[in-house]
């Protein structure tokens, strides 16, 4: 069973205290939502997971494994994927080399087999294989982006702020995707957002940060009902 645990997490940014003593798990096939509004710690969270960011104190294990330290390639290899807040594509690259860009782990022939396979979860990116990623549309970049933290075959899919900047049509089609997926692959998936509707209606577990600490969390369908959830993340 793949089964991801953050222990007491701590990350800060000079004397910026982004995370304080963060404590939460994934395990296998669970999807989790990591909610708050901006600042509250949850890119910092997610980047230090995938070691792009050094925690300061607290561990990240994988199977019960420390991967605290280890550098983002090793960890991808590991089983982890992430697609980064603001999608962060290669804009001067095609669609093709982007893909290819998120396989370097794994062996040529397997690479090209998961090529096809993402291109089936996103037909219109085989579309546009050879159109530079720049040229894409806001939320064509964005499957971009989770098709390229796809290509490494992952156990555990990292989404930072997947809904970010897109259209309402977009965003219901990224959760589509995303349950399309999950369901197909049987992979774990933490998805940090601050459209916590739309998350949760995505998620088995939330967690809901405030200041770098955890506020609250338990099950999605109770959080939905959550009085506070409702007033200080649903509009409600």
């Amino acid at each position: 069973m793949s089964r991801l645990e953050v222990d007491r997490l701590q990350v800060a940014y000079g004397r910026v205290r982004a995370v304080r003593g963060v404590s939460f798990s994934v395990s296998e096939s669970e999807v989790v939502a990591l909610l708050g509004a901006n600042g509250a710690g949850k890119s910092s969270t997610l980047k230090a997971i995938m070691g792009l960011v050094v925690a300061d104190g607290g561990r990240v294990l994988l199977d019960g494994e420390s991967i605290e330290g280890r550098r983002p390639y090793e960890i991808v290899r590991r089983g982890l994927g992430f697609s980064p807040e603001g999608r962060r594509v290669f804009s001067a690259n095609s669609v093709h080399e982007n893909l290819m860009a998120g396989a370097h782990t794994l062996a040529r022939q397997i690479a090209k087999e998961r090529l096809d396979q993402v291109y089936d979860y996103f037909p219109p990116l085989k579309e546009r294989s050879r159109q530079l990623a720049g040229s894409l549309s806001g939320g064509e970049q964005q499957t971009l982006a989770i098709g390229r933290a796809l290509m490494s075959r992952p156990r555990i899919l990292l989404l930072d702020e997947p809904t970010l900047g897109l259209a309402p049509v977009m965003v219901e089609r990224i959760g589509e995707m995303v349950r399309t997926i999950q369901e197909a692959e049987k992979i774990a998936v933490l998805i940090a957002e601050q459209n916590s509707a739309w998350a949760l209606d995505l998620a088995d577990r939330g967690i809901v940060l405030e200041v770098g600490s955890i506020k609250l969390e338990g099950p999605a369908v109770a959080m939905r009902h959550d009085d506070y959830v409702r007033r200080a993340y649903l509009g409600v």
